[in-house]
């Protein structure tokens, strides 16, 4: 059911949540409104120079590259600039939104390649944590993986399937292929190191080192069935983190896999404990 952009707003601030939804268009965007403050850049200076120091050290070389490749760095972008560099790339742009927007509009944007992104910035007194997804989650955490062909189309059917799956009440379970790869996704290549390349990896600081570095951390082979089943954690480190081998992987594991089935298969059995999957066969191994 569609949710109007009055009504939105009123439950949002409800909520507390800190975008400006009552100048949102039909379809949740707004302008970008380029006014950032001198406090604003400099809060965004920090953020990105403190993060760099550890994604070049545990991002995998698809993220860097793309970081390369766009330019996000030395100031808060500017999202039209940066949307005619990434369409260049793979066909996708950037719209600014005021925070979260229903899943609607959401999955709308990225079935017709547009990247949704938060245009204001979390205060220097939130480095560390931040409850609601903001510029530098969005931005620094999301956008350089679209530069990558596979992962960009991959993103594209994801938003042009959820719909039906949702309809079909899959929807917890397309949420979870969401969060543990988009958000928290770890990939290692044939003789290559694990790294990370998930947004909610690439912007924070502490999480980002657990995933990838510390030997508690729950490494699992990335089973597109398995992850749809796993439940995920919103407020403290993932007890899991699936490990793909390539964005092409997980581009033919979207394409090949009767998505619908498992749903079916499914949809009213209670999520898999993170804690627990992958284990059996790592202990066989």
């Amino acid at each position: 059911m569609t949710i109007s952009v009055a009504d939105y707003a009123v439950e949002c601030a409800e909520q507390g949540l800190r975008g400006n939804y009552a100048v949102c268009r039909p379809d949740f965007t707004v302008d970008q409104a380029y006014d950032y403050t001198a406090v604003e850049q400099a809060v965004w200076r920090v953020l990105c120079d403190r993060q760099t120091k550890l994604t070049e050290k545990l991002a995998h070389k698809t993220y860097l590259d793309g970081v390369k490749a766009l330019g996000l760095l030395d100031r808060i972008p500017d999202f039209d600039v940066v949307s005619q560099r990434l369409k260049d790339l793979t066909g996708w742009t950037l719209v600014a939104v005021p925070g979260l927007i229903p899943a609607e509009p959401f999955f709308d944007h990225l079935a017709n390649r547009r990247f949704p992104v938060t245009n204001w910035l979390r205060t220097d007194d939130e480095l560390d944590y931040i409850v609601e997804p903001d510029m530098f989650h969005d931005f620094f955490g999301h956008v350089p993986a679209l530069t990558q062909p596979a992962f960009a189309d991959f993103m594209q059917m994801y938003g042009a399937t959820a719909e039906k799956l949702i309809a079909a009440g899959g929807g917890e379970m397309i949420t979870r292929l969401y969060w543990y790869t988009a958000e928290y996704g770890l990939m290692q290549g044939e003789g290559e190191p694990l790294k990370a390349f998930g947004a909610g990896l690439m912007s924070s600081f502490t999480e980002l080192q657990f995933a990838v570095s510390d030997p508690k951390a729950h490494h699992v082979p990335f089973d597109i069935e398995t992850v749809m089943r796993t439940g995920y954690e919103i407020d403290k480190f993932q007890r899991a983190y699936f490990v793909l081998p390539s964005f092409a992987a997980l581009k033919g594991a979207f394409e090949q896999a009767d998505l619908m089935a498992i749903v079916e298969r499914h949809k009213n059995a209670g999520p898999l404990d993170p804690a627990a999957v992958g284990v059996s066969r790592q202990a066989a191994a």
